[in-house]
């Protein structure tokens, strides 16, 4: 049984024992239609989200304690144990945010600001033979994985957040659960001589969040999708918080105070932006692979790709940045190579509110693996 086989079956256990905890009532909303490449038949599965809205799914809430703990096992499966730490944090930051902001936020449920209000759903039947996936998420957290033929296939989209990025701990020490997946990008980005630099800067003011949003697949021209609609229902149906949602929202763009022509600058396309691989020192490649690896190593080792970067495919990796490159000011990255779409924001609540996520704009929920099985077996 190879890695990835074998990380598949553990996933498939540890779903099966989440699955076999619940009522008949609470399976009826973790378990979803299995994975398949039809556009509608698979719609749902392909929705995610980055904000605090309805991922989706069985809450925390929704469990007692056992299951709560199985829910887990599940979910620390697709993890790395440094990923799982993340994730871990980034739940418990819901505190420290709803605090920040005076414990008054609320959207459209009764707590803004929820550590319990984290998503999990099945989809297929993991027992069998078919394909079978499943989905974790919640504020600033969205884990989508694939298993066809026994095999995990994808792991992508793959987002990670914290707000506050920064926070004080006792003794002068600092909580940041991001902190290298940003410091590595600033390091490399100054890193680069005046003439490097100035190709891999896109522009002087940084996009209010990542370019390509929660979009199911990406796509040549996408530009940012303002916060009041990453959300998914439309409208809230209390219109005093759908109005501070939308305020908010307005705010935020207009902080990041992006023209058109600016947005067109730092668009999505499918030809990379900025500085390859090729183009790096020995030390900049370095920075750029360790870079990787703050994204590459959120899943298992049997999942991560890092191992694929070799010199040759290092060379075809481009990096990007917009905004300033002090510390404390707000910025964004990209990477992107072939089958890889990295983004990085750290823009809202003064550059104390960060964003990023791994992609494979060709792959994305197996969509790929899904069509050559239905192929091959129909």
């Amino acid at each position: 049984m190879g890695p990835r086989h074998q990380t598949a079956a553990e996933m498939a256990e540890a779903a099966s024992n989440w699955l076999g905890s619940l009522t008949s009532e609470q399976r009826a909303v973790a378990q979803w239609a299995a994975p398949d490449d039809d556009d509608q038949v698979d719609a749902e599965r392909r929705r995610w989200f980055y904000t605090p809205t309805d991922h989706g799914g069985l809450t925390v809430h929704e469990q007692r304690p056992a299951q709560q703990r199985a829910a887990m096992a599940l979910v620390a499966t697709g993890l790395s144990m440094a990923g799982y730490v993340t994730i871990a944090t980034t739940m418990g930051l819901e505190n420290i945010l709803d605090r920040v902001e005076g414990f008054v936020t609320r959207f459209d449920r009764e707590r803004g600001r929820d550590p319990g209000l984290y998503y999990l759903r099945v989809f297929g039947e993991p027992d069998g033979d078919a394909p079978w996936g499943w989905r974790f998420g919640g504020h600033h957290v969205s884990l989508n994985n694939l298993v066809v033929d026994g095999e995990l296939v994808a792991t992508t989209p793959c987002f990670m957040g914290a707000d506050p990025a920064s926070a004080p701990l006792l003794g002068g020490a600092v909580a940041r659960p991001l902190a290298r997946v940003e410091d590595l990008g600033r390091e490399l980005v100054r890193s680069l001589p005046a003439e490097l630099r100035a190709r891999a800067v896109l522009l002087d003011k940084a996009p209010s969040d990542f370019v390509t949003a929660n979009r199911s697949t990406v796509a040549e021209g996408d530009q940012v999708i303002p916060l009041a609609s990453v959300w998914r229902d439309e409208r809230f149906s209390d219109e005093t918080e759908q109005a501070k949602l939308q305020a908010l929202s307005d705010r935020i763009d207009d902080a990041a105070g992006l023209t058109p022509d600016d947005h067109r600058t730092v668009e999505y396309t499918t030809a990379p932006k900025g500085v390859s691989g090729r183009d790096l020192d020995h030390g900049q490649r370095e920075l750029l692979t360790a870079l990787l690896g703050t994204y590459f190593d959120r899943v298992p080792e049997s999942a991560s790709p890092l191992s694929d970067y070799d010199d040759a495919a290092l060379d075809e990796v481009h990096f990007a940045w917009a905004g300033p490159t002090e510390p404390g000011r707000p910025h964004y990255y990209r990477v992107q190579g072939p089958r890889l779409l990295i983004e990085w924001d750290n823009t809202q609540r003064d550059a104390n509110h960060a964003h990023s996520v791994w992609r494979d704009p060709a792959s994305d929920f197996g969509l790929d693996v899904l069509a050559r099985h239905r192929g091959a077996h129909h």
